[in-house]
Order: structure tokens, then sequence, then C-alpha cells
């Protein structure tokens, strides 16, 4: 039977790592991006090159709008596995943050999420087992000064896991989160070297982790081997916060 799993926000770093290890673990997948249309299409041809035998499909939704997860979850087929992938922060002073930034953060990384999740259950019901795993954060366990609104619908994403968990493990899903730190991604690249220095100083493997790292996770948790978890916030951060 062939394993399908969508992936929001395949075209940004996480994503594509996760898209290439998924893959690799003999997933078809459906390759959710927005405006990085040269990313997710570049990503969509490596995979169909390297494996032939798998599909890979690119859907298109803005989820910062209201109505993106009826726009995703209508080009979507059957999954068996969510993984929530998107999402951008906003480094901004509470007071410098508009309702503008608000509703944008939280419609990318806590309403369409949940409704896309909402929409699929019935496909992800079908199955005896089936996976969400959403890509947290750090700053969801403990906060960041700097950004108030990414800690806080981050905190919310990692609520909606522990509670979706419990209320959906009757049908067999198991819901669970990573919580990264520092990742090299292009939303850190935006630090300067001497901000970069300050926060290694504070991780106590005294280095930052790679998209590829949270892929291994995110894999682990829908292998099959990971069966009797649901409902938690895995921690990869080299220490940073335990």
């Amino acid at each position: 039977m062939v394993k399908r799993a969508v992936i929001l926000g395949a075209s940004g770093g996480i994503g594509r790592a996760i898209g290439r290890k998924l893959a690799a673990s003999g997933w078809s997948l459906f390759l959710h991006y927005h405006k990085n249309e040269a990313a997710a299409l570049a990503l969509q041809t490596e995979l169909q090159a390297d494996y032939p035998d798998s599909d890979f499909t690119l859907v298109n939704a803005d989820l910062s709008k209201g109505e993106g997860a009826e726009i995703l979850s209508r080009q979507v087929g059957h999954v068996q596995a969510v993984v929530v992938s998107s999402g951008h922060t906003v480094m901004k002073l509470l007071t410098d943050t508009s309702t503008e930034d608000m509703d944008a953060l939280w419609n990318v990384h806590v309403r369409n999420p949940a409704a896309i999740v909402s929409l699929l259950s019935p496909q992800l019901r079908s199955h005896t087992i089936s996976y969400v795993v959403f890509i947290g954060s750090i700053w969801g366990n403990t906060g960041a000064a700097g950004e108030v609104m990414y800690s806080a619908v981050k905190g919310a994403q990692h609520a909606f896991v522990k509670a979706y968990a419990k209320e959906a493990a009757y049908s067999g899903i198991r819901v669970n989160a990573i919580a990264p730190g520092w990742v090299e991604t292009d939303m850190n690249s935006v630090l300067s070297e001497e901000e970069r220095h300050m926060v290694i100083e504070q991780i106590p493997l005294r280095q930052t982790g790679t998209p590829e790292q949270v892929a291994e996770l995110t894999d682990f948790l829908i292998s099959g081997k990971a069966d009797y978890m649901t409902g938690e916030i895995v921690k990869i951060n080299g220490g940073w916060y335990i």
C-alpha cells in the first residue's frame, strides 16, 4: 500500500529536508508551498529523479489567509500523515507588531494547520494508524523577547498537539510535535555574526542544529517505531532549553 503524506511548508529549509527524508523512507508526498515556487519545483524534480516509483505533487495555498486550509485540502489526495512545517517569524517588539502581523502568524501557525488536520481527518481515520507532526519551536516552550507573538502561536501549536492527541487517540491518530532550537535556515540568516555567537555560547553542545536533524526526528515519529508516543513535544535544541 502506498504511503502518502502532505508537508506544509515543503519549500522551506526544514520542509525540504523533511521531504527528502520521507521520500527516502518510501513516502509519496504532497509538497505545499506558497511564494517559493522555484524551490518547490526543484525539490519535486529532485525527488522524482531519485524515487521514480513514488509520486510527488506540488500544492499551492496562502496559509496566511483565512481560506488557505480549504484551498489546500481540495488539492490533497488520500494521506496517512500530515506534517506541519510551514511558518514565518516576526522579530519585533510587541508594541511594533501590527494586528496584520498577528493575524498572519495565527493563520499560518494555528488556524489553517488545525483546519487542514480537521478537513483531512476522515482520511487519517481510515488508516489503522496515522500521524500528525507539528514543527513547533523552543520559543513555544519558553518564550522569546522580541518574538512575543511568534512564541505565542508556537505555544498554541504545542497546546493543540496535546489536546488533539487525546481526542484523536481512539481513531488511531498519533499527534506529536518537534520543538527545535536554533536550526540553520533562512529564518535565522537575518541575525548578525555577533548575535549568532551570543546564541551559540548559550547552547551546551556549542553548535547549532540542521534541518536534516529535524527531518530525521520527523521520519522517526511517522515510521511506526514511535507508535506508543502521542501528545509529546520533543525537544531538539542542543541542551539550550531542558
